[in-house]
């Protein structure tokens, strides 16, 4: 079973920076894909980015382009999200996933329920 802890939340102001980490168990196969996604109270689980770790390709939700910046440490199994010009709209619990795709992994369309794994969340809170 693989675990995800993430880390790194926090209550920042508008404009702010923060950088989440993800700690995981193992970088294997079935950790091929990895992913952010967030939750705000009410809403669904959306993707904000995903890491390819064979390739190192990215993908960023229109929310976030430009603005975050997903990136991995293989040494220390660890995956980052560094998130930048902080917005009241990107307040949420934000989820570190995984799981073992390949060809999809990028393409932007992967929904939170072909995420084997999860983490138990990081609360960001941006105040305007």
């Amino acid at each position: 079973q693989v675990q995800l802890v993430e880390s790194g939340g926090g209550s920042v102001q508008e404009g702010d920076s923060l950088r989440l980490s993800c700690k995981a168990s193992e970088f294997s196969r079935r950790t091929t894909c990895l992913g952010w996604f967030r939750q705000a109270p009410g809403m669904k689980r959306e993707l904000v980015a995903t890491f390819w770790r064979s390739g190192g390709a990215t993908y960023y939700s229109d929310p976030v382009k430009g603005r975050f910046a997903i990136s991995q440490d293989h040494g220390k199994r660890t995956l980052f999200l560094q998130m930048n010009s902080l917005k009241p709209e990107d307040t949420a619990m934000y989820y570190c996933g995984a799981n073992d795709r390949s060809d999809s992994c990028v393409s932007g369309r992967l929904t939170s329920a072909e995420f084997f794994y999860w983490g138990p969340g990081a609360q960001v809170t941006v105040s305007g």
